[in-house]
């Protein structure tokens, strides 16, 4: 059972970091008033987002079967903001295709940012859900689905639409070149700070709320406590890279990475073996053995082939990317290579 619950919890460490850069550089974008440097981070985006993605789907999957109890009762009282997240992606999803597509695009530029929003929100307060206690009430969530929408999901939300932005930023400064290096190195250095600020009102909040953090074995409260340092050892790193005398650009984004995973790890040691506040733990809301080894053969043998491929994407574009003048085009600074999307 808890050999399982390792499959989802390194589905949403994956997407989260993967695909939170890709948030943030939409995000980004909004603020971005030269064409070209939109364009240049559209196409950054554009290089991977599809298999970022797929981390999601799977996190779904192993949810809904191995831990169905736990999924039934969360899904609907967050269903609001599932649905906008799920619009939110199909528009992204959308957005880049098109945007890549058409030269030149503002409308379509300006719905990816607009969706990564959303989506970076909507999941902010869907995460800030598993904070709360709900009611269950024969086996099943009882209450309204509006009960996802409090201050501390809008806390959790504007927490992980920071920490987003902050990957984003590091991320363009990893792979761009001239001033959008420069600017996301500026800008950076502001969100990662802010971001750090918001998660330190977030685990101060968590404890004013109906489903307080469980560190009373010293065992989880030790473990917290230096998966708590290892993450802001990962915001220092990020901010002294971040200037613009560093010549590591690689380096904010592994620190922000670094620093997502031990959070993420964190609140689940504090956690566990809780999934749904106050009762419904890891024990009483498994799946059966047998649906538990189905999931593990199906779903054990995709993860693999997604690592790979990120892996493989990652590698493909490797290296600097530099914007053409009316940012259309992508020279992979490695290679020499361009490439016209």
């Amino acid at each position: 059972m808890t050999t399982w619950f390792v499959l989802p919890l390194l589905c949403l460490v994956m997407y989260v970091v993967l695909d939170g850069y890709d948030l943030g550089i939409g995000i980004a974008s909004l603020v971005e008033r030269d064409r070209g440097h939109r364009r240049e981070m559209l196409e950054l985006v554009a290089q991977g987002w599809d298999g970022n993605e797929t981390w999601l789907v799977l996190l779904a999957v192993s949810l809904w079967a191995g831990f169905p109890l736990a999924f039934g009762t969360i899904l609907p009282h967050a269903y609001l903001a599932l649905i906008a997240v799920l619009f939110a992606l199909i528009v992204r999803g959308v957005s880049v295709e098109m945007a890549s597509q058409a030269r030149p695009a503002p409308r379509w530029e300006r719905a990816f940012g607009v969706a990564s929003l959303i989506a970076a929100l909507g999941q902010g307060a869907v995460l800030g859900t598993l904070t709360e206690s709900l009611t269950v009430v024969n086996g099943g969530f009882s209450g309204s689905p509006f009960g996802a929408i409090g201050w501390f999901s809008a806390l959790a939300a504007a927490t992980v639409t920071g920490i987003y932005l902050a990957m984003g930023y590091a991320y363009t400064r990893w792979k761009a070149t001239g001033a959008l290096r420069a600017h996301a190195g500026r800008r950076g250095t502001v969100t990662v700070s802010l971001a750090a600020g918001l998660v330190v009102a977030c685990l101060v909040a968590v404890n004013r709320t109906a489903a307080p953090l469980n560190l009373s074995h010293p065992g989880p409260a030790i473990a917290f406590a230096g998966l708590l340092l290892f993450s802001a050892a990962g915001v220092v790193l990020a901010l002294v890279m971040l200037r613009s005398t560093a010549r590591y650009d690689a380096l904010p984004i592994a620190g922000l990475a670094a620093a997502t995973v031990a959070l993420l790890l964190a609140v689940v040691v504090a956690r566990y073996p809780v999934l749904v506040p106050p009762g419904l733990t890891l024990q009483n809301t498994v799946a059966p053995s047998s649906t538990i080894v189905f999931l593990a053969v199906g779903i054990g043998l995709n993860v693999p082939l997604l690592l790979f491929y990120n892996w493989f994407a990652q590698r493909t574009f490797r290296g600097k990317v530099t914007g053409a003048p009316q940012g259309r085009d992508i020279a992979d600074a490695s290679t020499g290579a361009r490439h016209d999307y």
